[in-house]
Parts: structure tokens; sequence; C-alpha cells
């Protein structure tokens, strides 16, 4: 670790610095096939990176995501796919907490992507979000203008549950200020919806192979958060978008919160 990071881990290691409570928060890893050009195949994730300015995690490459949202866990009319509960059990959560985590997962993937992970019915999905009202309604829910059930009850449209996979639960370290207890899910991106770079959050947006990624992190060319850069690690190992959707059902899901280490003046993350 380093400055402003460093400098805190110290001040919790010293009892100086007592824990904020996590928020729940949610993100999404959106999966692509590589268009087929045999020395890049595989699948590749969407990354925006951070500007400069945000207070958490400032400069680093994520994946679409944010905080929940007092009406995301409003939107039990409007769900289609697996249960809160089933959602509650893979994560280690309550079925309330649980669908929460999903609505954010969908709100915040459209706000900063402009990808809809929702349809007209249970087995269908917005074809296209790139039209001005399309773009009209991402804007306020990105204000909280507009609440997420109110878009969908509005749309006539239901929260897509299925195209979602649990992949990992990861909570901040408690020495930072500003700490999330975070839901991450996989999905691949909807036929004949396309990527936007539009939030306000991010200066730069990329598709990128994981491996690729890995290695521009190791290189330090890429700032990533630990949580980020293991999921892309993990998700390089697949050879396909539809291998990462498979093993999504399969994975053993723990809530991972890192640990500092203290050496002298100097500071690491630790995980279990």
């Amino acid at each position: 670790m380093t400055g402003r990071m460093l400098e805190a881990a110290l001040e919790h290691a010293a009892g100086t610095r007592p824990p904020t409570s996590a928020r729940p928060a949610a993100t999404v890893i959106l999966l692509r096939n590589t268009p087929p050009i045999p020395a890049a195949a595989g699948p590749e994730v969407y990354l925006l990176r951070r500007q400069r300015t945000m207070a958490f995690a400032a400069g680093m490459t994520v994946f679409p995501g944010g905080r929940v949202d007092a009406t995301d866990s409003t939107v039990a009319d409007s769900w289609s796919g697996p249960s809160p509960d089933w959602f509650g059990k893979r994560l280690g959560c309550s079925a309330d907490t649980a669908a929460a985590y999903v609505a954010a997962a969908v709100r915040e993937t459209f706000e900063e992507s402009g990808v809809l992970l929702a349809g007209p019915t249970p087995d269908a999905v917005v074809g296209d979000t790139t039209g001005a009202d399309w773009e009209a309604d991402r804007v306020a829910l990105e204000t909280r203008g507009l609440g997420f059930s109110e878009f969908l009850h509005r749309r006539g449209l239901v929260l897509r549950a299925d195209l979602l996979g649990p992949w990992a639960h990861w909570i901040t370290p408690e020495f930072e200020p500003k700490r999330y207890d975070t839901a991450f899910f996989v999905a691949a991106l909807p036929a004949g919806q396309v990527t936007r770079d539009v939030t306000s959050e991010s200066d730069q947006v990329t598709w990128i192979r994981p491996a690729d990624a890995v290695t521009s992190v190791d290189a330090g060319e890429m700032l990533m958060l630990p949580p980020t850069y293991i999921c892309c690690h993990e998700l390089s190992q697949y050879g396909d978008v539809a291998a990462i959707l498979n093993a999504a059902g399969e994975r053993e899901i723990r809530a991972i919160m890192p640990t500092v280490r203290v050496d002298g003046d100097q500071a690491y993350l630790e995980t279990q």
C-alpha cells in the first residue's frame, strides 16, 4: 500500500481509526465473446475507469456497479427468474437483501453502460436502448429523479434475474472510510444491445479479455482493487461466455473481507 490507503491502514491497525459500516452494493461483470480473431479468442469483460475526482476508488478500473438504492427493494412485482430466496441462499443473505442486490445490479448496469437486463416478458430482453427516450430515463435514474421500480412499471418491463449469475461477495476492508458490502454477478451482453460511454463517473471504458486486463495491472498500466483483479484472473480461465455462466451456477460463494497485516511502517492486504 502507498499514500492515503497506507495511512488509513496504519491508523486502523493502531486503533485510532474505528471502522465505518459497509453499505450494500452490487456490480455486474458484463461479458461478450471476442469477435472471431484467432489470436484473441475467449470472452471479454466491460470495464470502466473511474474519474480521478471520485471519493471512492478514484482512477481505478472497475465493473459497472454501485450502492443499493432505497427503491431497489420494491421491484418484487416486476421480477422474472430465480426467486430472491434463491439468490439469498447463494449469497449468504436474506431474500430481501438479495432482491435489492439484484435490482441494484440491473439498475447500475443500465446507468453506467446503457445495457438493460430487462424485457417486456419473462423470455424477452429489450433490444435497443440507444434512443433519446431511453437516455432520458437513464439520466433520471442516475440522478435519482426516477425510481427503478417506477421505471420498470412505466415501461411495462420485468427485471430478468435469470440473466444474472452470482459470482462473488466482497466487503471493503475495515480501514477504508467508504465501505461497501458488494455482490458480484456475471451476465452476457444481450443480443441487439450495445455498451455506451455514458456515465459521468468514468473517463474511459473498454472491452478487454480478462487475461489482458490482469497483464495490464501486473505491468502497472492499469489500476484495480483486489476484487476486480481477482475476478478477472478467475474469468481468464474460461474459454467463452457460456462456460462462465455455467460455472456461476456451481460456485460456492463466501463473503471475503481483506484484512491488514502491518510490518513496521508498511501495511499489506491479505485475504483468507
